[in-house]
């Protein structure tokens, strides 16, 4: 008897459904996928120090009344819940998280996704999971657009002179960078990624080193000797 022919068939092992965790369609393009890890790196670096808060994104949100999770689940592009422990999760199960619901939910539009997310989404957003503020953005063709949930509703959230959103919940700005959706500080500045805060270290590094050779190089000229000072 052949080992091959053993295991040709095997009629016992049963496969589980292909799709446990969300109904959410993937994320559409490559630009979409680049857009949504930058909003994650950028606050987990600027949030560094602290351990209140979890930000995620193309993760299932359960939310089912009956704590069911074969009912109520979404998957929004990203989204962050405050006040909350830091750690790795596989999806957000509410009844699980004390009933927390997400305090800012940032959809990225597409031609498949657009009419959901302004449409079905953003009911849902509003009315059951109350999200102080929702955002959405189109990486191609850079739509962007910003709500606060004022009386229950969702209520247009002005730019300033900059073109920038500010969030509540962030006390952060929100807007767009090189044809990318960034944060900003209170004061409009950009908060840079880990990768661009190592090169601006390196670059400031590199100026006060050329300051000191200067200086060094005008002492001579006066006959001093820095390294006597």
């Amino acid at each position: 008897m052949s080992v091959a022919k053993d295991f040709e068939h095997p009629k016992d092992v049963i496969f589980p459904p292909g799709d446990l965790e969300s109904n959410e369609p993937p994320l559409e393009t490559y630009l979409h996928l680049q857009q949504m890890l930058l909003l994650i790196k950028c606050l987990d670096w600027w949030w560094r120090d602290q351990n209140d808060f979890f930000c995620a994104g193309n993760l299932t949100i359960y939310y089912s009344p009956r704590q069911r999770k074969s009912e109520d689940f979404r998957g929004p592009d990203f989204f962050v819940v405050l006040d909350t422990e830091r750690k790795p999760r596989d999806s957000w199960v509410v009844w699980e998280e004390y009933g927390k619901y997400p305090n800012l939910i940032i959809e990225l539009l597409s031609d498949s996704t657009a009419a959901i997310d302004k449409g079905l989404k953003k009911q849902i957003y509003q009315d059951i999971f109350r999200t102080p503020e929702y955002f959405w953005f189109d990486p191609k063709n850079l739509e962007f657009a910003a709500f606060i949930l004022v009386g229950g509703t969702y209520q247009p959230i002005e730019p300033n002179s900059q073109g920038l959103f500010w969030s509540q919940q962030l006390s952060l700005y929100l807007g767009i960078y090189e044809n990318k959706l960034r944060y900003f500080t209170p004061e409009g500045q950009l908060i840079p990624t880990p990768e661009e805060a190592v090169e601006q270290q390196a670059q400031r590094a590199e100026q006060e080193k050329q300051k000191a050779e200067r200086l060094a190089a005008k002492l001579r000229e006066l006959n001093i000797d820095p390294e006597n000072l």
